[in-house]
């Protein structure tokens, strides 16, 4: 009996809605379940009835029913999730015919009921999502200029740092305040540098030029190539801790104007960092080539207006590096408040700012051991120089002595 009721379950594929496999009429519909409010678990249960006056019933009918509950498990919000039962009855038994009931509870998972929760998950992390983009074009912006022609836009400082400027664009009258999210909203916020840098938050990629347009009239010393860096920023204010980091991303409770100062400057000593960093290997590159043609001929033919040329661009390039980046000053909301000092660790942390300045010290030191080098052979070459000119004067100077003694002497030459 079981394995010809085994036979007629594998036939028969469970359907979504109300299914019913029989020339029997269809069971009453039941009444619609008002889901309730409050959130549980459910677990679906499946109820079959066999006919027990014949050890094969030539014909049963399996009945399947689907109810709909309250799903608001895990987290996924308030769904309607169909719950079958399944029943069968023998089409050729008599209405006072006894039957064995078997019941068994199973769990009703996500993929088999095919609710959309997925999909609703996947609007919901969308919609937290906060795009960041760093920019680098030029190696100066005058703030000044730029603030007195966006002064509606501009948002006062909270701390005593002074090389850069936040701007709001958008609906200026909801402020990023404190556990004020900016996720799903039409308000965009642009971090500028002195040094250069522009970071901009909750802006859609065909929007990105118009802002970079607004800065680009107050740039000087544009770069030929401009630098782009991306992260993602995402807001979840049910997370357990204030912070949680992730793979190119960050996930914070909420994000408001401190946490756009704090994330925009590490992004953008971060963008910096990879220009001045590049820099210095142009100049590691260029004394590898003039290495490798010593190496081959034993000599090498820069000159002296070249090699000051490079000291002084691998000087400025450190000196930016420590002055205008404040690559190792603490911000002072970092200072202020310790969720905000986690994100400024865990940021320099995720950039390998500091890994990447003591990459940039090492390559500077290479490059400061040969220019000292070649600084020693073209002073060794001027002396040589001289030494011989010297030894060519005191030459003529002994000719001339010679000559005009002989001369006083009345010796004639024949």
């Amino acid at each position: 009996m079981w394995r010809t009721i085994d036979a007629h379950l594998k036939t028969v594929r469970l359907p979504v809605r109300t299914v019913l496999l029989s020339h029997h009429q269809n069971p009453p519909s039941l009444p619609s379940l008002k889901p309730p409010n409050s959130l549980h678990f459910f677990f679906l249960s499946k109820t079959l009835t066999i006919s027990s006056s014949t050890p094969y019933p030539p014909s049963p009918i399996l009945a399947f029913t689907t109810h709909y509950i309250n799903s608001v498990a895990l987290g996924r919000g308030r769904n309607l999730v169909p719950v079958r039962r399944i029943s069968s009855i023998s089409s050729s038994a008599p209405p006072n015919q006894q039957h064995t009931a078997v019941g068994w509870n199973e769990p009703v998972t996500c993929s088999e009921l095919g609710d959309g929760g997925e999909g609703t998950k996947i609007e919901e992390d969308a919609r937290q999502s906060i795009p960041v983009r760093a920019f680098l074009f030029s190696t100066s912006v005058d703030l000044k200029s730029l603030v007195e022609q966006n002064k509606k836009k501009f948002i006062p400082p909270t701390s005593r740092m002074t090389n850069y400027v936040v701007l709001k664009f958008g609906n200026l009258s909801q402020a990023a305040g404190l556990g004020t999210c900016i996720s799903g909203s039409n308000c965009c916020y642009m971090v500028v540098f002195q040094y250069g840098s522009i970071v901009l938050f909750n802006v859609r990629e065909h929007e990105v030029d118009e802002y970079l347009n607004l800065v680009r009239k107050h740039a000087s010393g544009l770069l030929p190539e401009m630098r782009k860096d991306e992260y993602e920023v995402r807001e979840k204010p049910t997370l357990n801790t204030w912070m949680q980091g992730g793979l190119d991303y960050i996930m914070l409770q909420f994000l408001n104007t401190d946490g756009i100062r704090m994330i925009g400057s590490v992004l953008g000593q971060s963008i910096a960092l990879d220009y001045y960093g590049r820099q210095v290997d142009g100049m590691v590159a260029e004394f590898t080539d003039i290495n490798r043609g010593m190496e081959k001929t034993g000599t090498f033919s820069m000159d002296s207006k070249k090699l000051f040329q490079i000291v002084g661009k691998a000087n400025s390039n450190l000196a930016d590096v420590i002055l205008k980046l404040g690559l190792f000053e603490r911000s002072d909301i970092a200072w202020k408040d310790a969720k905000y000092a986690q994100i400024w660790e865990y940021l320099r942390d995720e950039f390998e700012l500091t890994q990447r300045f003591a990459s940039l010290d090492f390559k500077l030191k290479f490059v400061e051991h040969n220019i000292r080098f070649l600084q020693e052979i073209l002073q060794n070459r001027k002396s040589d120089f001289l030494e011989w000119l010297i030894i060519v004067l005191i030459s003529v100077e002994i000719i001339i002595s010679v000559f005009d003694l002989v001369q006083r002497s009345g010796f004639k030459f024949l």
